[in-house]
């Protein structure tokens, strides 16, 4: 048995082309008002510039206007909270992420803090946060990296109402977002973390595991029972002498042992890494909805080719690079 790989590349394309569909219909029926997402950087960090300009360029490929702001790493707090402050009453903008990690010198929880409610596309505002863990009520936006795993799940019609399902990491950022996620969608939940004992007599027990610690390789074989979903959030740098820049990026899963017993799992990379972005510009054009009035507004998508690397017809073969 050789488990479908969920081509996570392929399902974001699908999904920016969609988005570049209703950002359109938008667009005319508003009168020409345009989806706004800001995108701050306050580090001289080679990555994180990386990260930034790769989104900017996404948002602008869908048709949402992108507005870039790039500080210096010795920018001061009241100088980040003013930027932040701005972008709040700036109409034209209406998502608003902050690059992580900030400078050490920076109190990461006020800039974040600071973002508007009603444009914290990233998710992570404690009001949001605490609207995902309360039962009946909905978040302005949910996070997008457990977003995207869950949408993966849609787009491979993965049933999760009445599954077991276990989470690996309590992360702010993943895990702890995720568990809730799949709780709404009345999934049978369990989280896992470094205190847990016996952690592969609970991740046998699960139909869907997605594992988020930031431990390379640490799910193996004997930890998955067969047919089970695996999604791997996990992007961890292990030493490689023939790859250009001397790593190589594997997840938390291990790949090549997983998938000869798993029913469905993700790479590292091409797996949940596109579906963060694409959940963030879908973030924002929720958002941009809201503020034009058309938050009921429903476009009808044209439909688009599915490809065999996902869906029902999915084949058993490696993801697009």
């Amino acid at each position: 048995m050789s488990a479908t790989v969920i081509d996570g590349k392929a399902i974001a394309a699908v999904i920016r082309e969609e988005l570049k569909d209703e950002v359109a219909s938008i667009v005319e029926k508003s009168g020409g008002k345009i989806p706004g997402l800001a995108v701050v950087l306050a580090t001289d960090r080679k990555d994180s510039l990386t990260y930034t300009r790769m989104k900017k360029k996404m948002a602008e490929e869908v048709g949402i206007k992108s507005f870039g702001v790039e500080l210096p790493a010795t920018v001061s707090q009241e100088e980040l909270l003013k930027v932040v402050q701005d972008l709040n009453a700036n109409p034209e903008v209406h998502g608003i992420l902050v690059q992580l990690p900030l400078p050490k010198h920076i109190n990461e929880e006020e800039i974040l803090a600071a973002i508007s409610l009603e444009k914290d596309v990233d998710g992570f505002a404690p009001t949001n946060i605490g609207r995902l863990a309360m039962k009946s009520r909905s978040p302005m936006f949910a996070p997008c990296t457990p977003q995207g795993c869950i949408e993966l799940l849609d787009r491979m019609e993965v049933p999760i109402e009445g599954k077991n399902a276990v989470v690996i990491g309590r992360s702010n950022i993943v895990g702890m977002p995720a568990a809730m996620l799949l709780l709404q969608r009345n999934a049978t939940v369990t989280i896992c973390h470094s205190k847990t004992p016996d952690i592969p007599a609970i991740t046998r027990t699960a139909d869907i595991i997605i594992a988020a610690v930031g431990r390379a390789r640490l799910v193996k074989r004997d930890w998955v029972k067969p047919g089970a979903v695996v999604i791997d959030v996990g992007t961890n740098e292990e030493p490689d002498a023939k790859a250009r820049n001397g790593y190589r990026l594997v997840g938390d899963v291990d790949f090549e042992e997983v998938r000869q017993v798993a029913g469905m799992i993700t790479p590292v990379p091409g797996g949940v890494g596109p579906m963060t972005i694409a959940m963030l510009l879908k973030n924002t054009l929720i958002s941009a909805k809201r503020s034009f009035g058309m938050e009921h507004y429903k476009h009808t998508t044209r439909l688009l080719p599915v490809s065999p690397s996902f869906g029902p017809a999915a084949q058993r073969s490696a993801p697009s690079t």
